[in-house]
């Protein structure tokens, strides 16, 4: 027989094997997701190439003359060289723009007017975050009893106003529907010692003023952008009793999350040493770390669009109305650069870039107080796209499958959570595109208007195109319910994750070294001035300083632009130089392109082979042990269970019909949201649900919805012993009628127990294509 020890080194020995095998399995696949990518992008890029080389030889063979050449390059060079000096007036515009908004103190780049409410300087415990009220345009009528609008913004290395960056924004779509709107920003520097707990805590003085300006209002909405998605998520769970629904829009909150092949910034934290370069920067920054950082991370993203494309794109474009004043307001917005302190960057990169413990509930706001993303009460909707390569889908929605047992949990909870999914706009883009604002944010902010009369659960929100054009395109909306593995077909098993927990723990091992020797030096040796020097000298600044007119190279480019504007002369559209030109720049795009793709696919093979291999997985196991969730069976144990379900044939008309309409709504796949929109109406504006509080008709439907789930026959049976009058039966199917609307749009399943319910009640069955009320009248 095998001894204890044998066994155990043969188990062992089979493990470490089938590591090294998945190990490998993943290179293979990894090289051959990238490797198929860049043929695609090659051959799409080299066939636009033919089409243009083809153009450039038949416009050369039409202009094969002497003359006709020597015209066409005369041409081409006036046009080229106008444009160049358009061009440097356009970055020397920028430069200026640059220096005056860093002069100015940075202010939130909104084109809206706005009045400081809060200053969390003046808080107890201070930061450098306000709250901002912003003022309607002329025309606009708010009313202060509608449900407040308040919109943080990330702070990620820029300043704050991305939100309220457009008319056609989500600040822009809250105001046209008269709603408050409230905008969380902060100033460049961040207070003395602050924390990421000060950071919420002012958001929650916040909250609190809000409600006190609006007392006869709902709580308010808390839309969270980008790195403001997680900020409000801390704030949401730790503060519940203060926030009406959460908007997490391109929300990074699995940071371990992604598909393999792609979604390369996850990698970043394995290849450059965990936490260790944010703590070296911080102090060589005299204790303060320096967003520019990020914005560079930002830009080596995708260079070819950053470096060269978009400066082109100016190039050529430089004639057309509006496009000079768009490059500036993006940039001025795009290189306003703020900054964190040492605490808050380390906070931000252990517990979330690297450690992804807020997913796996072990972030630590601060001592004593852990943070549990269960325990937010209002209803999350999730805004994810397939085009954002900073927060795939797989980071913006994996929380919930880590955070919650199952679908069941959600609903046990009482938590309504909704999520969609865009095809293809970039991160930036679902907070300035004005498509996404005319539809995505539109439609978020009515269906926000009636979330809470939707049964707790998972939903996907699935917008579909009906009818016309532009403005005037009209969408028919639907709440599918869905599962945990509607979320996991998102993603690719997620069998690479443990590899990130191997990164986590040398994260902590090196930055425990550096704590105690180099650390230490630095801040000892750098000064505050000297950490200002450096932030000066940092290439993002540096390349706007040089620009600007003050910079006496440049004091002469404002005249020679203006005369170039006078005398202006394009070149025709088929100018042989021009298309060559546009070849030279689709060919540098491309090489830069070609960089990017190389450095992705060498980042993702050396990162799996470092960080995936048995030894690696043996080394972070400690750290990758998800959260104990409760077996699914578990959860009818749970106390708010047991007591519904005991109160099963007690309750009176209201209870009757909201678990009427629960068990409909559960006889469907989906929830059309004009249903939904007539729902909340009669929970809202009818008696006797009018004469709850907003908290009492949430608890209503939460224990409804917990008798519908485990005692659905019971449930069903029970109804009699609910709405006992004949009277008080016809006036139940009146207001289900209403909600459900004709019988003829119904699914066979959920008529089948509109009939039931009829049997029940001793009324006549529904008829088709008539009304409940009808047949029961």
């Amino acid at each position: 027989m095998k001894s204890a020890t044998d066994f155990r080194s043969s188990n062992m020995g089979m493990q470490a094997f089938e590591a090294w095998s998945h190990q490998i399995a993943m290179l293979r696949e990894v090289a051959s997701l990238h490797s198929a990518r860049m043929q695609k992008d090659q051959a799409d890029w080299f066939h636009g190439f033919q089409e243009q080389s083809s153009r450039l030889v038949d416009r050369l063979s039409s202009v094969a003359g002497k003359d006709q050449m020597g015209k066409a390059f005369e041409e081409y060079m006036l046009d080229a060289s106008q444009r160049g000096i358009l061009t440097l007036d356009a970055l020397r515009q920028r430069g200026d723009v640059f220096l005056e908004h860093e002069a100015a103190g940075a202010p939130p780049v909104l084109i809206y007017d706005y009045e400081i409410v809060v200053d969390g300087a003046k808080l107890p415990q201070p930061s450098n975050y306000i709250l901002l009220k912003i003022l309607a345009p002329e025309g606009i009528k708010i009313h202060d009893w509608k449900r407040p609008y308040v919109i943080v913004d990330p702070r990620a290395g820029h300043g704050a106003g991305i939100g309220g960056f457009k008319p056609d924004s989500q600040v822009g779509v809250a105001l046209s529907d008269g709603h408050p709107v409230y905008f969380v920003a902060f100033r460049p520097v961040p207070a003395d010692d602050q924390v990421l707990a000060n950071v919420t805590r002012a958001e929650a003085a916040f909250l609190q003023e809000i409600r006190k300006r609006h007392p006869k209002s709902p709580k308010p909405i808390v839309i969270g952008n980008c790195q403001g998605g997680w900020a409000t998520a801390i704030l949401a769970s730790t503060y519940p009793d203060l926030t009406g629904p959460v908007v997490f829009n391109g929300a990074p909150m699995s940071y371990w999350s992604g598909r393999l092949g792609q979604d390369p910034m996850r990698y970043a934290g394995g290849t450059v040493g965990g936490v260790m370069p944010a703590l070296l920067m911080a102090d060589l920054g005299g204790g303060l770390f320096d967003g520019a950082n990020l914005v560079l991370n930002f830009e080596m993203l995708n260079p070819g669009r950053t470096w060269f494309r978009k400066y082109y794109d100016l190039y050529t474009d430089i004639d057309k109305e509006g496009s000079v004043e768009r490059f500036l307001e993006f940039e001025k917005w795009w290189g306003g650069f703020y900054l964190m302190t040492g605490a808050e960057i380390r906070w931000i990169v252990e517990n979330l870039f690297v450690g992804n413990r807020l997913a796996r509930n072990e972030a630590r706001l601060e001592t004593g107080r852990s943070i549990d993303l269960k325990q937010i009460r209002a209803p999350i909707i999730v805004f994810a796209s397939h085009g954002d390569n900073i927060t795939p889908p797989q980071q913006a929605l994996n929380w919930i499958v880590d955070a919650y047992a199952d679908e069941t949990e959600i609903r046990i909870r009482g938590q309504r959570i909704l999520y969609m999914v865009h095809d293809d706009v970039g991160h930036l883009g679902i907070f300035v595109s004005s498509s996404v604002a005319k539809r995505e944010h539109t439609q978020m902010a009515s269906t926000l208007k009636t979330i809470e009369a939707l049964p707790p659960g998972l939903y996907e929100m699935v917008i579909e195109d009906v009818f016309g054009d532009g403005k005037d395109k009209q969408f028919t909306v639907n709440f599918v319910a869905r599962t945990m593995n509607d979320i996991l077909a998102l993603d690719d098993k997620r069998g690479e994750e443990a590899a990130f927990a191997a990164v986590a723990r040398m994260s902590e091992t090196i930055a425990e070294v550096y704590d105690v020797t180099t650390g230490p030096m630095l801040r000892s040796l750098v000064t505050q001035e000297m950490g200002e020097m450096a932030r000066t000298l940092h290439p993002l600044r540096m390349q706007r300083q040089m620009m600007a007119t003050n910079n006496p190279l440049m004091a002469d480019v404002s005249g020679h632009a203006a005369k170039a504007r006078e005398t202006r002369s394009k070149a025709t559209p088929d100018n042989p130089f021009l298309i060559w030109e546009g070849l030279m720049a689709s060919m540098a795009e491309q090489s830069l392109n070609m960089i990017r793709d190389y450095r992705a696919f060498s980042t993702e093979m050396s990162f799996f082979s470092v960080f995936a291999s048995p030894l690696s997985i043996w080394y972070g196991k400690s750290h990758g042990r998800s959260r104990t969730r409760k077996d699914p069976g578990e959860l009818r144990a749970l106390p708010e269970v047991l007591s519904a379900i005991e109160r099963v044939g007690h309750g009176g008309f209201a209870e009757g019909v909201v678990r009427m309409l629960v068990l409909l709504a559960s006889s469907r796949t989906s929830v059309r949201r004009d249903r939904l929109e007539r729902s909340s109406e009669v929970l809202t504006s009818r008696k006797p649900f009018s004469d709850l509080e907003a908290a009492d008709r949430t608890r209503l439907i939460h224990e409804q919805t917990l008798v519908v789930h485990f005692e659905p026959e019971g449930a069903l049976a029970s109804l009699p012993q609910l709405v006992t009058s004949t009277r008080d039966r016809h006036e139940a199917m009146q207001i289900v009628d209403y909600i459900l609307g004709e019988n003829s749009e119904m699914e066979p399943a959920t008529l089948e127990l509109l009939t039931k319910i009829c049997e029940l009640f001793e009324l006549p069955s529904p008829q088709v294509p008539g009304k409940a009320v009808e047949a029961a009248q």
